[in-house]
């Protein structure tokens, strides 16, 4: 089965820049695509020094849905924003006081990356932290998602007035270079040495190594199942599940809301946007209710996962009753895209005015 790479290097322009991630792109974009990704053959998609979080999670997206095996290489740097003080991706227009909005949040690639199969996922990292940062790394870990293999090196920052070679990514490049790609572990270590030998590792780097296997996981038996097109049987196992965590934690629990929210992806994968609009909105306003606040990540997620599916839905009825509830969850949850009320307003009133 022909495999998935995304190579993302970013970094901002101008005094706040950290890492020279872009330098990396050329070595690695001249490895093979069958190499990068360990597979037969493969398809590469690049971002070098995106502009917008939306555009970056946009092909993340579509990467995460591919089927097979995916490779993500991230070459980088981490910021925490002002108000939530958790980890996002520079982008090219990144300042200190517009990371909320202008940075990729860390936790959509763990998000995007959640329904994969354990094993068919593995993200290669290359990452510097700014002084703020990394004092954070020290005590938070960088939390990739669980089913995920994941291996590379968070360097601190630089010394004043320089701008940091992404040493341990230009090593996974010139080792790949060879034709051949170790398994993640080894090629981890070996870019590790290599770093390390040419001075651009050292002692202080929080390395990242976790080979994510979780032997009888449902999530891997529910991906197997939508992949093979068989979506009532994920649905079923997913709504067991969820009933299971219900009985044992609560109906509000973290476990339960998680099998609610598979649920919400198997609709779309369904190809039906109405239930999956009605599970997102569900769990938005359970985690709501639960006292969670507006801004937090997961009631964000839900909100803005609800409506995209809502502006996938064609039937005017179900478009106008589910589309009353979102514009009343957007009024208490705006999420980053600036104008998202107005434009679930004025679609529900170009609704109102066909029926």
């Amino acid at each position: 089965m022909p495999g998935t790479v995304l190579l993302l290097a970013a970094s901002p322009v101008g005094k706040g820049c950290l890492v020279d991630a872009a330098s990396v792109l050329p070595v690695l974009a001249a490895v093979p695509p069958a190499v990068l990704a360990g597979t037969d053959t493969a398809n590469v998609v690049e971002l070098a020094d995106p502009l917008e979080p939306q555009a970056v999670l946009t092909r993340l997206r579509a990467a995460a849905a591919a089927p097979g095996p995916l490779t993500v290489y991230v070459t980088g740097q981490l910021q925490l924003d002002r108000r939530q003080r958790l980890p996002h991706l520079a982008l090219a227009r990144t300042t200190p006081a517009t990371v909320r909005y202008t940075a990729l949040p860390w936790h959509w690639i763990r998000e995007e990356l959640r329904l994969r199969p354990t094993g068919a996922t593995t993200l290669l990292l290359d990452l510097h932290a700014d002084r703020e940062t990394w004092q954070w790394l020290r005590a938070n870990p960088l939390d990739s998602g669980r089913n995920n293999t994941v291996h590379g090196r968070i360097a601190p920052p630089p010394s004043r007035r320089t701008v940091a070679e992404p040493a341990y990514m230009r090593a996974i490049a010139t080792i790949l270079r060879s034709g051949h790609r170790p398994p993640p572990d080894q090629l981890h270590q070996q870019a590790l040495a290599r770093a390390a030998a040419e001075g651009g590792a050292t002692a202080a780097d929080l390395v990242l190594s976790a080979p994510g296997p979780l032997p009888g996981d449902p999530h891997a038996v529910i991906a197997d199942a939508v992949r093979s097109g068989r979506h009532a049987d994920a649905e079923a196992l997913a709504a067991h599940h969820e009933r299971a965590a219900a009985q044992a934690y609560g109906p509000a629990s973290e476990d339960a809301l998680h099998w609610t929210e598979v649920r919400a992806d198997l609709a779309m994968f369904a190809g039906d946007p109405v239930r999956s609009c009605r599970a997102w909105l569900a769990v938005a306003t359970a985690r709501l209710n639960a006292g969670q606040a507006p801004d937090a990540p997961a009631v964000e997620a839900a909100v803005d996962r609800a409506h995209h599916q809502w502006g996938r839905i064609g039937e005017a009825g179900p478009a106008r009753e589910l589309g009353a509830a979102l514009a009343a969850l957007r009024g208490r949850v705006p999420g980053r895209r600036e104008g998202a009320l107005d434009h679930v307003q004025r679609k529900l009133r170009r609704l109102q005015t066909q029926a």
